[in-house]
């Protein structure tokens, strides 16, 4: 499954930056949310060592590194390593980038984080569980871990009718299979979880759940008015964001 996701953020990687088009200013944590700037959930960043897991273009890590922070960001799509490090480069920080696997984590000390950070980027992997016990591994003594993730109400919701498409209680791996203007087939694949799962993952790490944050920006808008129609947005905010640490 790793691979399938690998293929499609490769193949995907062109069109989602120039989609999103995620600022280096603060981080973001995913469409209508406030920014880090404004949440404020991680405090002072100047001097504390940050790994970003999922961290695709690294505009988060670059946003952390320009606060004075030391950064590492770990991806397992080469494409999105590649536009982080032309954006590294452009934006004169230093951000260190590893290609590997946010479930495993391997090559990453034991013990060595002040705060290990994520957004929108763990609805593509298969074992939560199994990724929040490498983040609590990595992470030092009261180490902070802030993640977003897509909610899964809004998950659950066709965009165009407002209509339920899928149960909220069926969780598991989702395929979309996609024909894209250049008419070529590509394979989508999420993993749908419910609330309970995400808090018993934090739990069952070892980890401290501190606050659940489920915030609405509708300044910060991502202009897809297919996937986020601003009146369904205004009804279900499309992100949560949750923050734990190690004891």
């Amino acid at each position: 499954m790793v691979k399938e996701v690998e293929k499609w953020w490769n193949e995907a990687t062109p069109w989602f930056q120039e989609w999103a088009k995620l600022s280096t200013k603060s981080a973001d944590y995913g469409p209508y949310a406030p920014r880090e700037n404004q949440l404020k959930l991680l405090g002072n960043v100047k001097g504390k060592k940050i790994l970003e897991i999922g961290c695709g273009g690294a505009q988060c890590s670059i946003s952390f590194a320009k606060q004075g922070a030391i950064c590492t960001g770990i991806d397992i799509t080469q494409a999105q390593l590649d536009y982080a490090r032309k954006l590294i480069d452009k934006e004169k920080v230093n951000v260190t980038l590893i290609k590997g696997d946010i479930q495993t984590l391997r090559g990453v000390r034991s013990n060595s984080y002040d705060i290990v950070f994520s957004a929108f980027a763990l609805q593509y992997i298969d074992d939560l569980t199994k990724c929040f016990k490498e983040v609590h591994r990595v992470l030092k003594k009261g180490g902070l871990f802030v993640f977003s993730i897509d909610h899964p109400f809004y998950n659950t919701i066709n965009p165009k009718t407002k209509m339920l498409k899928r149960s909220y209680l069926k969780t598991g791996k989702l395929v979309e299979n996609e024909e894209w203007s250049d008419g070529i087939k590509h394979k989508f694949v999420m993993f749908h979880r419910k609330v309970s799962d995400i808090v018993n993952s934090i739990i069952n790490a070892n980890l401290v759940l501190l606050e659940v944050h489920e915030p609405l920006d509708m300044k910060n808008k991502i202009k897809d008015p297919i996937v986020y129609p601003e009146d369904l947005v205004r009804l279900i905010g499309p992100t949560i964001i949750f923050k734990a640490k190690k004891k």
